[in-house]
């Protein structure tokens, strides 16, 4: 992989915006759509395969607290590999996270995404 390079969160790739705001809006069928039929997502080291897992997942991640999300930067690494950063603040563990949201893509859809600070 290249060095990432910073963008406007608008130059990203269609499903990775489009992922982004259904994800804000709590919207995880919308969200869903946007992955292969086959796709990893990993986040607090729990790996989630396939779009009846990775559809679990978004539907329940974050569920048990009140928190608020502001992207706050983007990045691209190559051709094929996204980096969406966000501020979490709410009433979770420490109450204030900064995430990247990596993303790796195959064609018009998401092929993985990794959650991790």
């Amino acid at each position: 992989m290249s060095t990432p390079t910073s963008i406007l969160p608008s130059e990203l790739p269609a499903p990775v915006r489009t992922f982004l705001t259904a994800h804000a809006a709590r919207d995880a069928d919308t969200a869903v759509g946007t992955f292969t039929p086959d796709a990893v997502v990993t986040d607090e080291g729990r790996t989630f395969r396939g779009t009846e897992e990775v559809l679990g997942f978004l539907r329940h991640s974050g569920s048990e607290f009140t928190y608020t999300s502001e992207l706050t930067g983007a990045q691209r690494v190559d051709d094929r590999h996204w980096v969406a950063l966000h501020h979490l603040e709410g009433d979770f563990p420490g109450g204030v996270a900064d995430l990247a949201y990596r993303f790796t893509t195959a064609g018009d859809r998401i092929a993985e995404l990794v959650i991790a600070p």
